[in-house]
């Protein structure tokens, strides 16, 4: 990555010297001893909680598109199942265990994740840290482009950041940065505080583009061109508990996805409610009547309905946004 401007915008400058935020970023979250990639530790499950730790119908859900994907691709003799942003291989192991035999027996699964692979992981899952070429099957990314580095503006300038978090008033955008605000941020190159999403449409494009045909899904949570935030959404994360956006390595620092200005030709955008919906997720309560007959399956019934409603619950997971790009199919089907 680099990054231009003047003094104390460089990557390489003094120590503790302020510089832009997508630098700073890369480094807190992904250089020596970064957020991400430190040995030990819970790893991200031990910070936040996304839909894939909130239950395994999440998995079984992620489990149900692939398998439609397969038939869409005419059941081939090789089918990937692409995790980018693994973090610990939850998803992967929660797909694979939901899979019919069937489509298991030909399913090459991949981590992406620029840690180290975790003690324990299944034989079966090759650990990489980019995505592999020739994809054919699915490419998923649960919260990954969140915490792709990117650079915070404020009134038509670059902000500059210190490892302490401290904040200063940096160069003015450049042309690139500036044309994506026009476009997908109105108003914001000239007064208030943006999130500059370009380097993430370029990183969702990279990975789309190692697709030869299935379909390439991104989750995160997401805002789009008529609703962006006045003064954006740059936070952090630390021990579950929502913190100061400090780039010292010690927090998760991410920001809202703008999947809109992600998105390519033939792309749907969709709430995870409704996504998850046509994948089968539901959180309606079982019938009463089953008490009487089954007690234990009414009660496990009643445990899945709630951890369905968790993950489609309105003004929590269930608003998160869903980017699904068809590549070489016509995707039409496969979420209903």
């Amino acid at each position: 990555m680099s990054a231009q401007g003047g003094v104390g915008e460089q990557a390489g400058g003094p120590v503790g010297e302020p510089v832009r935020w997508r630098v700073a970023m890369e480094a807190a979250l992904y250089g020596p001893g970064g957020f991400y990639v430190r040995p030990g530790g819970p790893g991200p499950a031990g910070h936040f909680r996304t839909s894939v730790h909130a239950s395994r119908l999440y998995a079984g859900a992620v489990a149900r598109l692939l398998v439609s994907v397969d038939a869409e691709l005419g059941h081939p003799q090789r089918l990937d199942l692409v995790d980018v942003g693994a973090g610990r291989g939850e998803l992967l192991a929660g797909v694979l265990a939901a899979l019919p035999e069937a489509t298991a027996e030909r399913v090459v699964p991949y981590a992406v994740e620029r840690a180290a692979a975790p003690e324990g992981l299944d034989p079966r899952v090759r650990w990489v840290d980019a995505p592999p070429a020739g994809i054919t099957g699915l490419l998923f990314a649960n919260e990954w482009l969140d915490n792709v580095p990117l650079e915070i503006a404020e009134d038509g300038r670059y902000v500059l950041v210190a490892p302490d978090g401290t904040e200063t008033p940096g160069g003015p955008l450049e042309a690139a940065d500036r044309a994506w605000l026009e476009r997908w941020w109105p108003g914001a190159q000239r007064e208030g505080r943006a999130e500059i999403g370009r380097a993430r449409d370029e990183a969702w494009a990279a990975a789309v583009a190692t697709v030869d045909r299935g379909l390439a899904v991104a989750v995160d949570y997401a805002h789009t061109r008529g609703a962006r935030p006045p003064y954006g959404t740059l936070t952090g994360f630390r021990a579950g508990r929502e913190v100061a956006p400090v780039p010292d390595g010690g927090c998760d620092v991410t920001a809202h996805v703008a999947l809109d200005s992600c998105a390519g030709p033939g792309a749907v955008l969709l709430t995870q409610r409704e996504a998850l919906t046509a994948l089968g997720v539901s959180g309606g309560r079982p019938p009463l009547s089953l008490a009487s007959t089954d007690p234990a399956a009414y009660v496990r019934a009643l445990a899945s309905a709630g951890e369905a409603a968790e993950l489609t619950a309105r003004g929590g997971l269930g608003d998160f946004g869903w980017l699904i790009q068809p590549v070489g199919i016509t995707g039409g089907t496969l979420l209903g």
